[in-house]
């Protein structure tokens, strides 16, 4: 089952059911199947550094080490500060009501990658008409996390009817550069003699 979002604007709380736009959903997608000689589909193993060893699938995993070369644990790491603290974890965006108490604007929109696409279904006409034409923002977790992403709720008219949307993205780093004076390129000094057009037929 779906887990559902519930949402904060003008004093009244509204909940919806996150459905994320599958590209596949979209566009389709394609297979790849090899077959022997024999026609028997082929599996796909991994082998160790010499080749000489078949690994079979879900063979390999990944595994943390210490410094020292010693399998550690997942379960006994802990995520910290820059400045070594505890880190407070941040709470799932489907287990909390979240305001939409911010706006943003079409550039801070832009300014993010857009990773994934949620179309909020069953959205009340009432949550869709407090959107309207703005942009919301809110940081979005699917678990509970140390970090969030940007997320961002607008309203499309799709057949008619007005939907609604969640955009989730990651924020892009632009570093700006100028020039403080602008250059002027200085123009090249023509040669009279090379570019006269007289003939001197002493040359000849």
């Amino acid at each position: 089952m779906a887990k559902g979002m519930t949402f904060a604007i003008g004093g009244m709380e509204h909940s919806a059911e996150p459905v994320k736009i599958d590209r596949k959903k979209l566009y389709g997608w394609s297979e790849i199947h090899a077959f022997d000689d024999d026609g028997n589909e082929c599996v796909l193993v991994s082998t160790d550094v010499s080749g000489t060893v078949i690994i079979p699938k879900s063979g390999i995993g990944l595994g943390i080490m210490s410094g020292d070369g010693r399998w550690v644990e997942r379960s006994t790491l802990k995520t910290v500060t820059a400045e070594g603290n505890d880190a407070q974890t941040i709470p799932s965006s489907y287990s909390v009501v979240n305001a939409l108490d911010r706006k943003a604007t079409e550039e801070e929109f832009l300014d993010c990658s857009i990773t994934a696409l949620y179309h909020l279904r069953e959205a009340g006409a009432e949550l869709i008409d407090a959107i309207g034409g703005d942009i919301y923002q809110i940081e979005y977790c699917f678990r509970d996390s140390y970090e969030t992403s940007p997320a961002f709720l607008m309203a499309s008219e799709i057949g008619g009817k007005k939907e609604l949307f969640l955009y989730i993205g990651t924020q892009n780093m632009f570093e700006m550069i100028g020039l403080s004076e602008i250059a002027v390129a200085d123009e090249t000094e023509v040669d009279e003699e090379e570019e006269s057009d007289e003939i001197d037929f002493r040359m000849f």
